[in-house]
């Protein structure tokens, strides 16, 4: 019996679910990605808590955004930099809401009532809602909290910061935004 083409039929079998396997992982690898810089900002739905709209309806699309500059942050109550971050982040939102800039606060993986205590203890005023199921969380792929996203008026996502940010890192950008076309 020749053993040959049973062997050369086996190999051909393993390569071929070898490809098969890395084209799974490839494609795996390439969904976990974060959102490019200079790419399309993934649009979502944030439900907004109720004393913190900040003139905002009760549920925001960031695509109902557009023609605004948009900086959106993850952050939760038991993080430690959220809690150094809130002021720069306050500033910000005072300095530039009449200027076109929208701050959004996604509150991720924490609970409402922890959530509005944080906000109170800081003195947040800007809008912010719960990323309930971490919707938002995966379409951005964030790996931690504070993470940070500016979009431009277009819609196009410009900066990515993946840890905390000062007041002065975002006026940099928002000046540099809001005086493009």
């Amino acid at each position: 019996m020749n053993r040959k083409p049973l062997l050369i039929g086996a190999v051909s079998l393993l390569v071929l679910l070898l490809l098969g396997l890395g084209a799974i992982g490839l494609a795996t690898q390439a969904s976990n990605r974060r959102p490019a810089t200079g790419a399309k900002a993934p649009d979502f739905s944030l439900s907004l808590y109720e004393n913190y709209r900040a003139g905002l309806p009760v549920t925001i699309k960031l695509s109902e955004l557009q023609g605004k500059v948009v900086l959106v942050n993850f952050w939760a109550s038991w993080c430690i930099p959220c809690k150094d971050e809130a002021p720069a982040l306050q500033a910000v939102s005072d300095k530039y809401s009449d200027r076109n800039v929208v701050v959004l606060g996604v509150n991720y993986l924490d609970t409402e009532r922890e959530a509005l205590g944080f906000l109170g203890t800081y003195g947040v005023t800007y809008a912010n809602g719960i990323d309930l199921k971490q919707q938002i969380a995966h379409q951005y792929r964030i790996t931690g909290v504070p993470e940070t996203f500016i979009v431009d008026k277009k819609g196009v996502l410009r900066e990515v910061y993946i840890q905390p940010v000062t007041e002065r890192q975002l006026s940099d950008v928002l000046d540099r935004l809001l005086a493009e076309p």
